[in-house]
């Protein structure tokens, strides 16, 4: 198994004491937890993207942008880049420069996002959600994979003739995830196209995700691709390590139960309503170390996925938060790396050329 840390930029003071960090002081903390996440051996991290509600991931690319001049092994990734409301050719150029600045250690996921206020803020119909999904990817594709480009257009993309964008990709077309969470679309794209799904795994019960995934695989067999590449990603629910169960709840209960009340509307809503039935039955990873694991284990029974991706309690003074991320790094992914392997990012890989395009590269030295 690889992981991920994953920061979706959420911006909210703490629930309980009213703490609030500056933007500046957020942007700074997510840069360096993915610093530390290298240091501490983790595969790869991943920023969101989001144009409405309480978080500023407005532009992941900037930060992503800071994280590669700040790293050299760790993986880059998306989580999720909003193509349906975005421009297919400037991502095309935005993230072929990140992936030029990293030496090839990009991957983009891809979705529609799942904040309602979105679609009216970029003049777009939320009805037509998954035809701007699939008609921009289908774009996507070809700017990365082509030169001279020439686009017929739809409702839902422009036309364009003779089109090269630059920079190009480092080392050919960055891999494309689909972030899925509530339908079979997301899924079924996947599949159609032979790239790797990511489960949201992150407020529903694991039996929902679980049918998505099986979809994907379903769609994926039926497709004729290659099963070596059927990856699968998944997320988690809140990220919070202790030396105890008792303590870790006492001290990220209060805040679970505040953020679960302040964040329940469509698409950000979850069944499991305190930390108790969370920490039970749902896909909240907090406890002690070896009930992390526990929890991922039986994530892994049901989703049988390669990566999994976590995210790290930000309203939590940021020490605590470096404090879970290194016991997660130390003494929770050795143990799953060991008992379920997998040939994402290796040599195994049938994209092993592209994934491990800059393991191992030196720093860069720029002339004086």
């Amino acid at each position: 198994m690889k992981f991920q840390l994953l920061d979706i930029v959420p911006y909210r003071p703490d629930p309980i004491t009213g703490r609030q960090v500056s933007p500046a002081d957020r942007f700074a903390e997510t840069v360096e937890q993915a610093v530390r996440a290298e240091e501490w051996g983790l595969d790869a991290v991943a920023v969101g993207e989001r144009h409405a509600g309480h978080f500023i991931s407005s532009s992941p690319t900037v930060l992503l942008a800071a994280i590669a001049a700040r790293t050299t092994r760790i993986r880059l990734n998306s989580g999720v880049t909003v193509l349906s409301v975005l421009d297919p050719v400037r991502v095309a150029e935005d993230y072929a420069t990140i992936d030029q600045l990293s030496r090839g250690r990009l991957d983009i996921t891809i979705g529609k996002g799942n904040e309602v206020a979105q679609f009216p803020l970029f003049g777009l119909d939320i009805d037509d959600q998954w035809e701007l999904l699939a008609d921009k990817y289908a774009l996507l594709r070809e700017l990365w994979r082509r030169t001279d480009v020439t686009w017929a257009g739809s409702p839902y993309t422009r036309s364009l003739a003779g089109v090269t964008t630059l920079p190009r990709p480092f080392a050919g077309a960055p891999r494309v995830w689909h972030g899925s969470a509530t339908t079979l679309f997301s899924a079924a794209l996947a599949a159609q196209y032979g790239d790797p799904l990511f489960s949201a795994n992150a407020i529903q019960p694991l039996e929902n995700y679980g049918v998505l995934v099986d979809h994907y695989r379903a769609e994926f067999a039926r497709h004729g691709h290659d099963p070596r590449g059927a990856f699968v990603g998944a997320g988690s629910g809140a990220l919070f390590i202790a030396d105890t169960t008792q303590e870790a709840v006492a001290a990220y209960g209060p805040v679970y139960n505040a953020l679960v009340a302040a964040t329940n509307v469509p698409g950000n809503n979850t069944p499991f309503r305190d930390i108790e039935h969370a920490v039970a039955e749902g896909p909240a990873l907090v406890g002690t170390p070896q009930q992390v694991i526990d929890k991922i284990a039986r994530f892994h029974g049901r989703l049988r996925h390669d990566l999994q991706s976590i995210s790290l309690p930000t309203t939590v003074p940021f020490a605590r938060q470096l404090d879970i991320l290194h016991r997660f790094a130390t003494e929770v992914a050795p143990v799953l790396r060991r008992e379920l392997p997998t040939t994402l990012w290796t040599d195994l890989d049938p994209a092993s050329d592209r994934a491990g395009a800059a393991v191992g590269n030196d720093p860069v030295t720029v002339p004086a």
